[in-house]
Order: structure tokens, then sequence, then C-alpha cells
């Protein structure tokens, strides 16, 4: 008995010898580190769920594939793919896949910027036309009474590049009733289109533009990110896409996160679908698909010019790739040996930034933070934070329950479907510790 104790001693050390040198070391290892469910409190009976519920939508045929990825306690115990990548080319979907991240690119871009605050660059209540000029001066468009044509007066104040990461600068994207159309006229582009410019060309777009508000006043999710990815670049004097691959991509070990795919990995793209009432599931359409006064196609990642590096939308990335990221912000901007931000600036930007701005939104430095302002609506924790992206991709970062979700799905419209929310859902109630 004293023989066999002592066995499984030396094989628990061994295996968390091998775990802790799997997550420290060099971040950028190709191995996630892995754990049974157990071992970190969660019920693997119960994490099928989740792939009961992915799989019944599937054949129903409300979504090709999707990837699902739950960690906690730095150790990824559910990762799993199902479905189809291609489901015309009766492509099954893999752990690797690569999906448009879209606005899930937003967290990442702000994360590049507090790296700059760190480094000295500026102050979080600095006016952006200290370094973008263009913004100097931002005027309000004005609706007018009595069918008079609208008008601009100055804003009460500028745009700091705090209220660009709070989506409080009074910027708003090409959808917004009141200034779409002006948007689409000065061709200010989202990231999710052939667009034959730079960052460059479309933030001074933008600057040409009316505000909707007065900064500091109401939260509006925007374009605003877009410009941020521009400070970055002037900031620190490189292409965007080439600071996220010095600075975050590379030291976190992020191989498969791009703007534009190199034609070596376009295969690994998961297809895009929409799902309209009456048509079902059908292939994304090459031509771009039009919504009011917002276009937008699904190509973007490996055809065009390739010279947009929208800071807001523009990224594509796998499960284990973004699982690196969230886990770094989990740490407290650490990741193995590899730091990328200060505990007390990741505190800054997963603490509610809004105040009184907003009674119901609660928003830090580029994620949004759960259970704040009002209570939680599903299964989850005050203080949580994450985001989505525009083709159906979303994560969670957990410091409670110190727990990440992450779900990768392509598909736009969803017709309403809810399987994301589920899938959030049905992680935690494996919780069983």
């Amino acid at each position: 008995m004293q023989k066999r104790g002592l066995s499984i001693a030396a094989e628990r050390f061994a295996i968390a010898f091998l775990s802790a040198f799997a997550a420290i070391g060099v971040a950028g290892a190709q191995e996630l580190p892995t754990a049974k469910p157990e071992s970190v409190g969660l019920s693997s009976e119960r994490l099928e769920r989740i792939t009961t519920n992915v799989q019944h939508t599937i054949e129903e045929k409300r979504i090709a594939g999707a990837v699902t990825l739950v960690a906690r306690h730095g150790k990824v115990v559910y990762f799993k793919s199902q479905g189809s990548l291609d489901r015309e080319a009766n492509k099954p979907m893999h752990n690797d896949a690569i999906f448009r991240i879209c606005s899930m690119t937003k967290p990442i871009t702000s994360v590049a910027v507090m790296m700059l605050y760190e480094d000295g660059k500026f102050m979080l209540e600095d006016p952006v036309s200290k370094y973008l000029p263009e913004f100097k001066n931002p005027k309000v468009l004005v609706k007018s009474s009595e069918g008079r044509p609208p008008y601009t007066i100055p804003a009460a104040r500028e745009i700091t590049i705090k209220d660009l990461l709070t989506h409080t600068s009074g910027l708003t994207y090409e959808w917004n009733e009141t200034l779409g159309e002006q948007y689409k006229a000065a061709h200010v582009a989202s990231g999710l289109l052939q667009y034959d410019g730079t960052i460059e060309d479309n933030v001074k777009n933008l600057a040409s533009l009316p505000l909707l508000f007065s900064p500091g006043t109401r939260w509006e999710y925007s374009l605003g990110v877009d410009v941020l990815g521009r400070l970055v670049e002037v900031l620190s004097g490189m292409p965007l896409d080439q600071f996220f691959q010095k600075r975050i991509f590379d030291p976190l070990g992020m191989k498969d996160t791009y703007f534009y795919l190199p034609d070596n990995k376009v295969d690994r793209l998961a297809v895009a679908y929409t799902y309209y009432d009456g048509k079902g599931l059908q292939r994304f359409p090459d031509t771009p698909i039009s919504e009011g006064s917002f276009s937008y196609s699904a190509d973007y990642p490996y055809r065009g010019p390739k010279k947009l590096f929208a800071g807001g939308a523009g990224l594509s990335s796998t499960a284990a790739d973004y699982f690196r990221f969230c886990q770094m912000m989990l740490q407290g901007g650490k990741l193995g040996d590899v730091r990328l931000l200060s505990r007390k600036s990741v505190e800054l930007m997963s603490h509610d930034q809004l105040g009184h701005v907003s009674d119901n939104q609660a928003f830090g430095l580029g994620f949004g933070v759960e259970g704040i302002k009002t209570p939680l609506s599903e299964l989850g924790s005050p203080g949580s934070f994450g985001w989505g992206g525009f083709f159906y991709t979303q994560f969670s970062i957990d410091p409670k329950e110190d727990m990440i979700v992450i779900f990768m799905g392509q598909l736009h419209p969803t017709g309403g479907l809810n399987l994301d929310s589920q899938v959030h859902a049905l992680a935690y109630q494996a919780i069983v510790d």
C-alpha cells in the first residue's frame, strides 16, 4: 500500500510538473496546457451538454460548425470542433480552424494601446488630436426641427484617448441612422470590406465627419477603436500589423492570427454562412451583402488590396490563439514568462469606466463588463469581461471563477440563434466545486 501511495504521489508530481512547464517557459509553446475537467472543479459529464446542444444546432442546419474552448485555472478542459469547416465541400471542422473574429479584434487593439500607455507615450485623458491632428476642433451634428436641414455645432470638448477606449467619443458606425449615409459617402470602411486604402486614409475620412454627440456624454459602439489602431501606428512608428506581430502575437505564441491570411493557411478559414427566415442556412455570397447603409463581405481575409489594418474588426484567429490572449488578461497581463501589461492596467481595463454615462451599460477599456450595472441575465459572474464578433464569435474572461469560455462560429445574420449564449451558460453549469 505504501509503495502504491508513493507511486501515485510521484505520478501526480510528474503531471503537475509537466503541466506547469507547459504553462510557463516560452509562452509560444505549441501545445496548450490541458487537464481533466474534474481536476479544476468542472464535470466532464456536464460539459458534454455543450457537445449535445452544438450538435443539435448543426443537425437543425442553423449553423455549419463551431469550435468551443473552456479553460479553468490555466488548463484547457474542453476543446472541441463540431460540424463543417466547409459544408458544401464536406470538409470537417478542426480545432485549428481559423475564424473571422471581427470585433474581437478590439480588445487586442486596446491592449496594444495600453502597452504604449505603459511605455509612457501618452495619458488616457490626452486629446487624440495631440497625436492625430485631423481630430482637432470636432463638430457635433444637430438635427433641425420643422424640416430644416441638420447643422453642426462645436463639440463641448475634444475626444480623449479614453473616450475611444470606452466608446464614448461621439463616433459611430455606418449603420447609424443619423450619420450612416455620411459615413458611406465619405468612404469610411469598417474592416469587413475590400478597401483600397490604409487605416490612415480611413481615419482621416472619419475625422472629416461630424460627431453624433459631444465626447464623454453617451455610450455608442463605434469605429473609435480603428482610430486607436492608427494611434498605435503613429506612436510606435510601425504599421499596426507589425506592432501586433512583434509586441503581442509572437510573445504570446499566437501563430495563426493575422489581418490577412498567408496563402498556406487560407484552406483553414471556416466558411461564413447566412441564415434568413424562409431561406435557411446558406453559404455567404461572393458579392457584398448590404443592410441599409452598411455593406460587408466575407472574403476580406484573403482577397483584395490587403492594405487596411482595421483595429476594430480586421483580424482572423483560432480558438487556441485567442485563449492565449485571454489567459494573459486573466493572469494580470502575463502568460508564462512573458508580460505584456501590468496587473494594474488589466484592473483598469476590466472595470467599468462609464459610471454615470450609462445606467445599464458597463464597459472597461476595450472590454464589456458583466453584472455590474444590471443583474446577470444568465449564468456567469459579476465582473467577468469579454466581447463578441460580427460573424458569431464570443469570449468571456472570469476572474472570480478563474475561467475562460470561447465560442467560434461563422454566421451572419444569425436568424435569432442564441447558441453562443447557451454554450456560455452550459460551461458555467458544469462547475461542481
